[in-house]
């Protein structure tokens, strides 16, 4: 009896012993810390383009695979077959099928393979970049969309006190992105031209296409022969045709659009000289698709952003280069006219009010200091 009792008691001793280390075992909660992340892996799938385009496509690639290296968190990307609704959402599929349940979407296009895939899959995460919806339609989706008016209004200013008189916008499609762009540059254009005293001229036409043509080059061919001095190409790789004809006549330029694209354009043209292109409207599509990614994966903040329309423009009123609208700080050909503190002082009033812009695209701006000929669309 009593070596019964005496083996109760060391049974006893012994269970209570592992209970005391397994309570104070500080390596327990390792696996829990790693959790967020490792239960997330990241697609992104391009809209029409490839993520060699240069502009959206590269620039939200490039965001998710540093993001994706720096977390340990599996990535890839997937491109559609064709242009279509329907070919967007069978690239969806395919991430979902394999195992992808963040996915990133820029652009647009999206919007339709959006209302259809979303709905089907409730338990995965879409982040949608410049995609016009309505909030709270979906709550398993995030679309971040730009104040483009603010950087098209920055970019239409800089020209006109860098001197320019004569000016241009070729925009894509009229969507309401690249809308907003041309009516802020008109309305910055105008503004400087007020501030000078000074009348301006400006052309503003659609090419009705994310790309460049001959015809499209023709116009441009037209418009510069005829004095334009710099265009504001804002669409995708439609750069090509203002690039094109404005290498055919000495001291033309043009002005980038999306993400700073001096270089871009260099390349285009053949040239290493980045002075073609004067300066960039640019939104912040590379700090929203690594905040954002950071915030839900690594932070578990997915709560933040579900079902939500973010609009994304200045944040800062005193760094230019911590908005999600600027114009580049390194590339603008910057001039004893238009600096770098002038441009600082431009956002310091946009940010604190007392410059306004419209976001209104029902109509033109009215404008008071601008010759406006406004051409149509090219194509379609």
């Amino acid at each position: 009896m009593k070596k019964i009792l005496a083996l109760m008691l060391a049974l006893v001793m012994v269970l209570s012993l592992a209970a005391c280390g397994a309570s104070d075992a500080p390596a327990a909660d390792a696996p829990d810390a790693e959790a967020p992340a490792a239960e997330y892996k990241v697609a992104m799938v391009t809209d029409y383009g490839d993520i060699t385009d240069q502009s959206f496509n590269q620039t939200t690639y490039e965001a998710c695979k540093a993001f994706a290296e720096a977390n340990g968190v599996d990535f890839t990307y997937y491109k559609p077959a064709g242009d279509s609704d329907a070919e967007r959402v069978a690239m969806i599929e395919k991430a979902v099928d394999e195992g992808y349940n963040v996915i990133v979407l820029p652009g647009f296009a999206f919007a339709a393979a959006i209302a259809e895939a979303a709905p089907m899959y409730p338990e995965v995460k879409f982040i949608a970049l410049d995609v016009e919806l309505t909030a709270g339609t979906y709550n398993n989706v995030y679309s971040a969309i730009y104040q483009e008016e603010l950087s098209g209004y920055m970019a239409g200013y800089a020209a006109v006190k860098m001197g320019y008189t004569k000016l241009g916008f070729l925009g894509g499609m009229a969507v309401p992105a690249v809308q907003r762009f041309g009516y802020g540059y008109v309305q910055g254009a105008d503004a400087a031209a007020k501030e000078l005293g000074i009348t301006i001229d400006m052309n503003y036409i659609y090419g009705g296409l994310f790309y460049g043509t001959a015809d499209i080059t023709a116009v441009m061919d037209t418009w510069y022969a005829a004095g334009t001095e710099v265009v504001f190409s804002c669409g995708g790789g439609i750069f090509t045709s203002a690039v094109d004809a404005a290498k055919k006549v000495e001291g033309a330029k043009v002005i980038g659009v999306d993400v700073d694209q001096s270089g871009v354009i260099a390349n285009y043209a053949g040239d290493s000289d980045t002075s073609l292109t004067i300066t960039s409207a640019m939104k912040g599509l590379y700090p929203t698709t690594v905040d954002t990614l950071t915030d839900v994966i690594v932070g578990g903040n997915w709560e933040k952003y579900a079902g939500k329309v973010e609009t994304l423009g200045l944040v800062n009123g005193d760094d230019p280069t911590a908005n999600y609208v600027q114009i580049p700080m390194e590339t603008t050909q910057w001039s004893d006219t238009f600096t770098k503190d002038d441009y600082k002082a431009l956002v310091k009033g946009m940010f604190e009010g007392t410059i306004t812009v419209s976001s209104d695209i029902s109509a033109m701006p009215a404008v008071t200091n601008i010759n406006l000929s406004e051409q149509g669309q090219i194509v379609g």
